[in-house]
């Protein structure tokens, strides 16, 4: 049986920021895809924002690993030439009556250790974009757009270049637990590769789970893992629709979050064209297709402050689908970052939820669970040392 010293299951932007840290840490450390190309799922279908970290409670995960995240990711992109804009953005409210979640929002956005959020009047917020619409705005001058695809060929490159290798085609059927084999025991992996049908089984001390929308089927299928620590996933299909023609911002817009409402965001990519989304879509199902119908819904919330779009203005873009572990009408669930403190089996990281900001935070996940692997390891020797 082939053993290394670590698996990453998932070549998306997270599975390659841990695998990249994991080899620059000196594992030696192998990428199971199941997809015959990097980044195929949830990582080439999301906004390419890179987030202030102003929106998320207080302490929580996503709090903390975008906040930390943002700015690795800007040094990292800057180190390894990742085309990225530090372009800024204006949350904006439509009326006065949402000018109070303005500030609301901004006390969080210093709770959690953002503080370059700057207030301003209508007629300030419309000297920086002269076609908006709003009675108060905030700016984050933090925000920005990075390309994804880019940035998930260095960290791979970066993973390789420290000895990391990766495996496309290559499916996890099953997973199971021995323990004794070695003094820490070994995860060992079922696999398949899809183009020759060849099944193998490869073993390590070391594997984190990083399959986002596979995760949760992935965790049911390792014999050993109590189901009880894998959460429900659900999907959340969030769709995008383009202009014709250019939208006449360089900044993105945000609205205030308003329940019941759409709070439809303008996004830029590098070339500045524009992209409004995404809504949400509760969907059991893989589909990416774009109902041109649902465009129509957006014209009203796009308006309240681009007062000056035009009808048939809109087109479908793109979709992509949240790995969510919230249903409708529930408070938006935390990122889950599951190691043998949770479930108690040695050298097994699962994450869950892996969702927006998941490609702000990357590097940062990336530094935790490579963290919390080499202190369960520490724990370990000093446990054995001290049994004798």
């Amino acid at each position: 049986m082939d053993h290394v010293d670590c698996i990453v299951a998932g070549a998306g932007v997270v599975g390659l920021a841990i695998a990249r840290d994991m080899a620059r840490r000196g594992m030696d450390t192998l990428i199971l895809e199941a997809a015959n190309a990097i980044g195929t799922g949830t990582s080439s279908r999301n906004s390419e924002v890179i987030h202030a970290g102003i929106y998320y409670p207080v302490g929580s995960l996503k709090a903390r690993f975008c906040v930390a995240g943002r700015n690795m990711l800007y040094r990292y992109c800057e180190e390894h030439a990742v085309p990225h804009a530090r372009c800024g953005k204006l949350i904006v409210a439509a009326n006065a009556g949402q000018e109070p979640v303005l500030a609301t929002i901004r006390a969080n956005a210093s709770a959690c250790g953002v503080d370059d959020l700057v207030p301003l009047t209508a007629a300030e917020a419309l000297t920086l974009e002269p076609r908006l619409r709003c009675t108060a705005a905030l700016l984050s001058p933090s925000t920005g757009i990075i390309d994804s695809h880019t940035l998930m060929l260095a960290l791979l490159g970066d993973a390789e270049e420290h000895g990391a290798a990766l495996s496309l085609n290559t499916s996890i059927v099953s997973g199971r637990i021995e323990r004794g084999l070695t003094k820490g025991g070994l995860i060992v992996l079922d696999t398949i590769d899809s183009t020759s049908g060849e099944r193998f089984e490869i073993a390590t001390k070391s594997f984190i789970n990083a399959a986002g929308l596979d995760a949760t089927a992935l965790a049911r299928s390792i014999d050993g893992l109590d189901p009880q620590f894998v959460p429900e996933l659900r999907y959340a299909k969030g769709n995008y629709f383009s202009v014709a023609g250019r939208a006449p911002f360089s900044r993105l817009i945000y609205p205030v979050p308003e329940p019941g409402g759409l709070g439809v965001h303008l996004t830029l990519d590098l070339d500045g064209v524009a992209r409004f989304g995404p809504d949400v879509e509760w969907t059991d199902t893989l589909d990416y297709r774009v109902d041109p119908g649902r465009g129509e819904r957006f014209y009203s919330e796009i308006r309240k402050y681009w007062p000056d779009l035009a009808d048939g203005a809109l087109q479908p873009a793109y979709s992509g689908i949240r790995p969510k572990l919230s249903g409708p009408g529930e408070a938006n669930a935390d990122f889950v970052v599951q190691d043998a403190s949770v479930h108690g089996i040695d050298g097994l990281v699962n994450l869950f939820g892996i969702e927006s900001p998941g490609l702000t935070s990357s590097l940062a996940i990336a530094d935790h669970v490579a963290q919390r692997l080499a202190a369960s390891r520490t724990q370990n020797r000093g446990a054995k040392f001290a049994a004798g």
